[in-house]
């Protein structure tokens, strides 16, 4: 395309809409999909599946050849879709680590590396077994074969967990340890991809010494790994973060997650274990909220891509044309890994049904297994035919875990005791870090003495600041504090204001104090607002956007003014303060907004905030009781 300037040069438009086509067809899709499927109340992993499904070379494209319109709406590079797509599951195992930490995953060693590795040792017996002596498979594919379908879909399970917010229940914790387990035995599977190979090349002259050489530097990769991320991580956000630009902290988040992961995967080990090791290593540090908030976006979007390759890879037409096979093998890797996976759990003394949820969700095949297989057929120990043939049974089998995890929570819940939640508390992750906590944001001058005077009366709270060397100060006074921008819905909702028992405002710029009451007014109307306020006017904004108090300066500082003075002219100490209390409340009662509405809604909003007083009242007094009794 070209275009004709006034002195008559031709220029050339140098864009191509072709290198655009996936880009905007995955955009297009997320658009529909996700509000769609919401309203249908279906999970949108399911969506973006049907859609890869439908988009991709097997549905529409395979019309795109005698129809050249339709290739606008199809994905056709989908070996270069799931390259990009690859990183969602990157971005999965990133954040899961950064909700873990490194005593938690202590905590889950037992189902990690006892369950964990038990499912997946048996499973690959099992599936090799059948490879062999069913199929025909010699024996070195037939074990890879087993190790490729063994593995499940984090990548799928996860979200799906967290949709049905199950994530944090029993099911999710074992589904969960299982995960982890088989991310880290990916490195050992293609290592033995790696093994098969040369074995097959040398004619069985593969020493034990090519296997030391092989796999030592990748686990010296992955200490080195951890060496410098616990020493420069920190120093580096702290630098990042002090520049207070967002931009430039994007930028650092994204640049760890995805270097680490090239890293990890230069050193022969999943990109997914860099991640997810990144992940733990800033768990401990005051800027995971704000990574947290940072990051979802990306997650979100690469997920979504992720299943959408994943759907363009199924074969509708090798479907179609011999469905009877195909189906009946997807679902009998279904049949004999939930049957595994439940007998191990029960040994394990998992109660029945919660280990009937996790071997459903389980079951299916995974998107490591594309990996291996690939892998092993590029290298040529794998037959070309066997290792398709398992990758549409494996796509097949993802198709199944929405309703396979629909399925299960029926089944569970129940039965959800609270002796099983009890006697498995100690795996649960960390609650939300306000719960029945007071929120202050600002830590300077005025925050630090609030937080002072929470801490002498034992009220537990937790800090917000933006500003580094305030956050560096508090650390060091053992005050659980933040690095953020607390004036951004998300990183409130990461921060448990939900389930926090009030909210201090104390930074000094009027919009953000603003914005931080708005949004926290929005996010729970019945919380307690205390803000700092610069005069009256700002205070009286403040009160109309559902503060519950609004302190303006001036008038605090006259009002003290005024009590010192009274005090040394030797009025009596009770009868100052009875008068400064009588002219703080007829100040607020000047600066709260007017009209019969808005006199209404803020005394319904204290009588809210009184009856929820009670109940954690009530509530307190009865822990204290039962305390008492035992």
């Amino acid at each position: 395309m070209s275009a004709h300037t006034g002195r008559g040069v031709v220029l050339e438009n140098p864009l191509h809409l072709e290198s655009y086509r996936e880009a905007l067809v995955f955009l297009a899709t997320a658009g529909v999909v996700v509000p769609l499927f919401h309203r249908l109340r279906v999970s949108p992993v399911l969506g973006f599946l049907l859609a890869g499904a439908a988009l991709g070379p097997h549905g529409l494209g395979r019309f795109a050849t005698p129809h050249n319109w339709v290739s606008f709406f199809t994905i056709a590079d989908v070996e270069g879709v799931s390259r990009l797509a690859e990183f969602g599951l990157v971005f999965l195992l990133f954040m899961i680590g950064l909700e873990l930490s490194w005593e938690r995953l202590v905590r889950l060693r037992r189902l990690v590396f006892g369950l964990g590795l038990a499912q997946v040792a048996v499973c690959t017996s099992v599936l090799a077994a059948i490879g062999h002596f069913w199929f025909g498979v010699a024996p070195g594919p037939s074990i890879l074969m087993g190790v490729a379908l063994a593995m499940s879909s984090t990548a799928v399970v996860m979200p799906v967990l967290a949709e049905g917010r199950r994530l944090n229940k029993m099911p999710g914790r074992v589904a969960f340890s299982v995960l982890l387990l088989q991310d880290l035995m990916v490195a050992p599977a293609l290592f033995l991809v790696s093994v098969l190979a040369k074995a097959k090349n040398a004619n069985g002259g593969f020493s034990l010494l090519d296997a030391v050489w092989t796999f030592v530097p990748a686990f010296l990769a992955l200490a080195a790994l951890i060496v410098f991320g616990r020493l420069l991580l920190r120093p580096l956000f702290r630098l990042v973060a002090s520049a207070q630009l967002t931009e430039l902290f994007m930028a650092a988040c994204l640049l760890v997650v995805v270097g680490e992961a090239l890293v990890t995967a230069a050193a022969g080990l999943s990109m997914g274990l860099g991640a997810f090791i990144a992940g733990l290593l800033l768990a401990e540090t005051e800027f995971r909220r704000e990574i947290e908030v940072t990051i979802e976006p990306f997650k979100g979007l690469l997920l979504g891509l992720f299943f959408v390759s994943v759907g363009a890879g199924l074969d509708i037409a090798a479907l179609a044309a011999d469905p009877l096979p195909i189906i009946g093998n997807a679902l009998g890797l279904i049949a004999v890994k939930a049957a595994i996976t439940f007998a191990l759990a029960r040994l394990y003394r998992i109660e029945a049904r919660t280990a009937a949820e996790a071997a459903l969700l389980l079951a299916p095949g995974g998107e490591f297994a594309f990996a291996l297989l690939t892998s092993a057929m590029i290298a040529g120990v794998l037959p070309g035919h066997y290792g398709a043939d398992a990758m549409v049974v494996v796509t097949l089998s993802i198709f199944l875990i929405p309703p396979l995890g629909l399925l299960g929570a029926r089944l569970s819940r129940p039965v959800e005791r609270e002796d099983e939640e009890e006697r498995y508390a100690h795996l649960a992750p960390e609650s939300a870090i306000a719960e029945d906590r007071v929120v202050i944001v600002g830590f300077g001058r005025i925050g630090s003495l609030v937080g002072d005077m929470l801490e002498r009366h034992n009220v537990p709270y937790v800090a917000v600041e933006n500003v580094v060397s305030l956050v560096d100060e508090g650390r060091a006074r053992g005050v659980e504090i933040y690095w953020g921008n607390a004036a951004r819905r998300d990183f409130l909702l990461r921060c448990g204001l939900e389930q926090a028992r009030a909210l201090v405002v104390t930074i000094e710029n009027a919009a953000a104090v603003e914005e931080v009451v708005r949004l926290a007014h929005e996010i729970r109307d019945d919380l307690i607002i205390v803000a700092r306020a610069r005069d009256a006017r700002h205070a009286t904004e403040l009160y109309r956007l559902g503060a519950s108090d609004a302190i303006p300066e001036t008038i605090e500082a006259s009002l003290q003014l005024a009590e010192t003075v009274l005090v040394d002219v030797g009025v009596p100490m009770g009868y100052v303060i009875a008068s400064i209390h009588e002219k703080r409340d007829e100040f607020r009662k000047i600066l709260q907004p007017t009209g019969e509405e808005a006199r209404a809604r803020q005394t319904e909003r204290r009588s809210r905030i009184k009856r929820e007083q009670a109940r954690r009242r009530i509530s307190g007094k009865s822990a204290e009781e039962a305390e008492e009794e035992m």
